[in-house]
């Protein structure tokens, strides 16, 4: 009798295993990007990575939900909660959404669920099982293509310019330098600051190397589409917003407002000008005409997306938002708690 059932348990056993393996490698294939796609824009990622569009959808840190990662349309609506991940530095492309976790300050009700507290990660666009990419210590992760340029901590080297592609596999060292990897167009992405230069680098990713392209004090450089347009914050004229057209070697000073956080989009920047009781957030066109004072105070965290800018108050925390196409009507972002 015992013989006579055997067989067909360990047929079923079998059938069980082929399946839970075939639903393994299905949820592990990893969807490649045809091209250098990038993730996210230099402004965004300058200010921490918290905004990101990308074909008519915004992820985003949820600052009503501790900075936990939610999903909207470009216009506000249709809010998701994708992750009770906190995340920043984000970045997405046709298939996934990906982020920096940190979780390192967050009280977790189990601490089975607090394992790789701080992780870069990816995730299906729509929610869904994370990948981790890597488990230690992240920071300033940018797409390029199918690779993540990113800081990663180790107690040997600090922070250092680290790789890996989208799949988790061929993570490597880089640079030891800590390189910021905010400023991407197409294979190449832009910095300032090799050692102890301020002069603006061009790296590329198909063979990992760099080379000066523009010699100066330079910060926080962002590029045009075409990689000739450099806007940055110049240290040599008190920190100024700095124009300059490398094909033809000329510059200009866009504002000689004193400031330390701006964000290119299209036609228009959106800058943090610091001017005693006359500080706030302003914003002119990108030949430095049409300047407007948007809200007075100081303020961190300016992102732009398609139609909105978003900034948060210093010493609040409170985050604010504009339309484009009102830029004199500023509103308190307050998205709803999802559970």
């Amino acid at each position: 009798m015992k013989t006579k059932y055997l067989k067909p348990i360990l047929v079923i056993c079998v059938l069980i295993v082929i399946a839970v393996a075939i639903s393994f490698l299905m949820k592990e294939k990893t969807i490649y990007n045809e091209g250098y796609v990038n993730g996210n824009t230099a402004g965004n990622l300058y200010s921490g990575g918290m905004f990101c569009e990308h074909n008519g959808t915004i992820f985003f840190a949820n600052p009503k939900d501790g900075n936990r990662l939610y999903s909207m349309d470009s216009n506000g609506q249709n809010l998701k909660k994708l992750s009770n991940d906190v995340a920043n530095y984000i970045n997405a492309d046709d298939n996934y959404v990906y982020y920096v976790r940190n979780n390192v300050s967050q009280s977790l009700d189990f601490e089975f669920f607090s394992f790789f507290r701080n992780a870069l990660c990816r995730m299906p666009r729509n929610g869904g099982d994370v990948k981790i990419l890597d488990t230690d210590p992240c920071n300033y992760a940018t797409l390029v293509g199918n690779y993540i340029y990113y800081l990663h901590y180790d107690t040997e080297d600090a922070s250092t310019l680290y790789k890996v592609k989208i799949d988790g596999t061929d993570r490597q060292q880089v640079r030891k330098e800590a390189i910021l990897t905010c400023c991407t167009e197409g294979q190449y992405f832009y910095y300032s600051g090799d050692k102890d230069s301020g002069s603006i680098y061009r790296f590329d990713t198909t063979n990992d190397a760099a080379f000066v392209i523009y010699e100066g004090n330079c910060y926080k450089p962002t590029v045009d589409e075409n990689g000739t347009n450099i806007y940055f914050i110049d240290g040599n004229q008190n920190t100024a917003l700095v124009h300059t057209n490398t094909s033809f070697g000329e510059t200009s000073v866009v504002t000689e407002d004193q400031i330390d956080s701006y964000n290119v989009y299209g036609d228009y920047i959106f800058y943090q000008k610091y001017d005693g009781e006359n500080s706030g957030i302003c914003m002119i066109k990108n030949d430095g005409t049409g300047y407007m004072m948007i809200k007075k105070g100081t303020f961190k965290e300016i992102h732009v997306t398609e139609q909105l800018v978003f900034f948060t108050d210093y010493y609040t925390g409170d985050t604010y938002y504009i339309m484009k196409s009102m830029p004199d009507n500023v509103m308190a972002f307050t998205p709803d708690v999802l559970k």
